[in-house]
């Protein structure tokens, strides 16, 4: 399944419903919850063990967020990349 992301705060029951060999893409105001200093680091980092996460480039740059600043681990991604996700998995769940 992909799940995509776009709000921030992102509420911890939504990372819950990630489950092993999902692929998560954060978009949106929610790529500021990436942040290797932010509240979110330690569960992201475990969570990035078992699934794929990555972040839309432009969203990033946007909010001036260096890939240096994010968590290890984190992909980032430009539009034809987040096109091939959306074509890779049948299941896809907006939050």
């Amino acid at each position: 399944m992909l799940h995509i992301i776009a709000k921030s705060p992102i509420q911890a029951s939504i990372l819950e419903r990630i489950d092993a060999g999902d692929s998560v893409l954060f978009i949106r105001s929610a790529v500021q919850e990436l942040l290797k200093e932010g509240a979110l680091s330690k569960r992201l980092s475990r969570l990035q063990k078992q699934s794929n996460l990555a972040a839309l480039t432009t969203d990033l740059q946007a909010r001036g967020i260096l890939p240096e600043e994010l968590v290890e681990g984190i992909s980032i991604i430009n539009y034809s990349d987040f096109v091939k996700l959306t074509i890779e998995h049948s299941l896809i769940q907006s939050w």
